[in-house]
């Protein structure tokens, strides 16, 4: 219980908004969850979600020993919201707004292993910000960090949803913390808003019709059957967070490394104009990239 104390003051002091603990076991009830997503190719062109199946329901399976897996939230809810009178402006995912989520937060999350160990010893573990096979929802979920909405998306009281996930996996035993219970009730805001049709059923997302995987993770041309959908967004989606009356509680985030780069005061010219020095130079440390420079002219040339 020291340690675990130790921990989720540590995790406040580097900003993160809570550091819950679930015990590193086999996600059974996720198991035939996950199975049928896949078989229903719900993942579209992420066949990379067909990897490591096993690593991703056992975190045993990735950092040997594994006794806890700490859950942790980084808000990103901005102090600002980047948007135009123009409806024809471009719009960004508020999680794109600053520099890459993976740096800032894993930089912290190491800061967070290197506390514990100096305070606890030669601790064996792992970091994890969305970049390896982590069910980072599932474990969050079961570590009481909040509950999952109809959209997918963990929710927690009084903050929403508009906040990263990451984790650490460790070989150290840390007392487990409560599951957290749903109050998305008989709302279906977020299923109704999405253009696209893309909430199938309550948490099943299929990928095939979501806006932010057909902006970023699709290569070749967009479906011609949604493109009046996802305009304007041409990096991300957010209309299933913006609708959700848990939102409404989102507070700023405190973090300068969020702060969007000059791209915020750019006119719809300038994103027609963009070159590809200039994208490689404005996003360079930008989740943005992740797009590639093909891949956001090709939904600018969608949107504009």
């Amino acid at each position: 219980m020291n340690a675990k104390n130790f921990l989720q003051k540590e995790a406040q002091r580097l900003g993160f908004l809570s550091c819950r603990i679930s015990d590193a076991e086999f996600l059974e009830e996720d198991a035939p969850r996950l199975e049928q997503w896949l078989n229903k190719g719900y993942h579209g062109s992420m066949s990379y979600m067909e990897n490591h199946f096993d690593k991703r329901l056992d975190p045993r399976k990735l950092v040997p020993g594994a006794r806890s897996v700490v859950s942790l939230a980084y808000n990103y809810f901005p102090q600002k919201e980047i948007s135009s009178i123009d409806d024809s402006m471009p719009q960004i995912a508020k999680y794109a707004y600053g520099e890459d989520y993976h740096y800032v937060i894993k930089d912290k999350l190491f800061e967070l292993l290197d506390s514990l160990r100096s305070s606890y010893g030669n601790i064996q573990g792992r970091c994890f910000v969305d970049s390896a096979p982590v069910m980072e929802r599932s474990w969050a979920k079961k570590s009481g960090l909040g509950w999952i909405g109809k959209n997918s998306l963990l929710l927690r009281k009084g903050e929403g949803s508009f906040f990263f996930l990451a984790e650490l996996i460790i070989d150290l035993a840390l007392p487990s913390d409560n599951v957290e219970i749903d109050h998305c009730g008989t709302c279906t805001k977020c299923i109704d808003a999405c253009p696209t049709g893309a909430i199938i059923q309550p948490e099943v997302i299929d990928s095939n019709r979501c806006i932010s995987h057909m902006t970023i993770e699709l290569h070749g041309s967009l479906p011609s059957d949604y493109k009046d959908s996802i305009s304007p967004w041409v990096f991300g989606c957010d209309i299933c967070q913006d609708v959700c009356p848990w939102n409404r509680h989102s507070k700023p985030h405190q973090e300068e490394r969020f702060t969007p780069g000059p791209w915020k005061d750019w006119n719809s010219n300038d994103w027609k104009e963009i070159t590809e020095e200039t994208f490689g130079r404005i996003f360079k440390r930008s989740a943005i990239k992740r797009a590639g420079f093909a891949g956001l002219k090709r939904n600018l040339n969608s949107s504009i």
